[in-house]
């Protein structure tokens, strides 16, 4: 062991852990709120299909890129600053927290968002025997959908695009310190 130290890996297992942290509050908020608060339940909603599809997608993109994805890069970070010994060092350094930053908080816009929007509106689509509204498809795009500025398609693209670009930078940090000389 050569007692070698990443920085940034380090960085990034603790934005892994807080988004497990989070995964974890999600999960027992969505699992307890089937009991208690959320009606209808989040079961339903997922169970129905339609628009509460999102919902799914949400979720599990949340713990794929989220968690794992975020927890995973960590390792890149480890392998170029301690097994290669190309320690991250002034430009790096800016593109290291531009991959950081947006990584994060373009996976939790975009990912709460879908879940946001799909359980809203798969919960409308639901009868209201069961606790919904009952409405159709077009009601819930007008009414759910596009019930926010811009409506929700335009913001989880726009958190999109800023984790795309957070990852991109990390890519060009990664390419960049691999090929520096020692």
């Amino acid at each position: 062991m050569s007692g070698r130290v990443s920085t940034w890996a380090n960085r990034f297992i603790m934005a892994a852990i807080v988004q497990g942290a989070l995964a974890v509050a999600l999960t027992a908020y969505f699992v307890l709120g089937q009991f208690a608060w959320l009606k209808p339940e989040v079961s339903r909603v997922i169970a129905a299909g339609s628009a509460g599809t999102w919902f799914t997608v949400g979720y599990t993109t949340y713990l794929i890129v989220g968690v794992i994805g975020v927890a995973v890069t960590a390792l890149f970070y480890h392998h170029i600053e301690v097994n290669l010994g190309k320690p991250y060092t002034g430009s790096l350094n800016i593109l290291a927290w531009l991959h950081l930053i947006l990584m994060n908080v373009g996976v939790i816009g975009a990912t709460w968002m879908m879940m946001i929007g799909g359980y809203l509106g798969g919960a409308a689509m639901l009868p209201p025997a069961v606790g919904g509204m009952g409405w159709t498809a077009m009601e819930v795009h007008e009414r759910v959908f596009y019930a926010i500025p811009g409506g929700y398609p335009l913001w989880i693209g726009i958190f999109i695009i800023l984790l795309g670009i957070g990852v991109l930078a990390g890519g060009l940090g990664y390419v960049l310190a691999w090929r520096r000389k020692t």
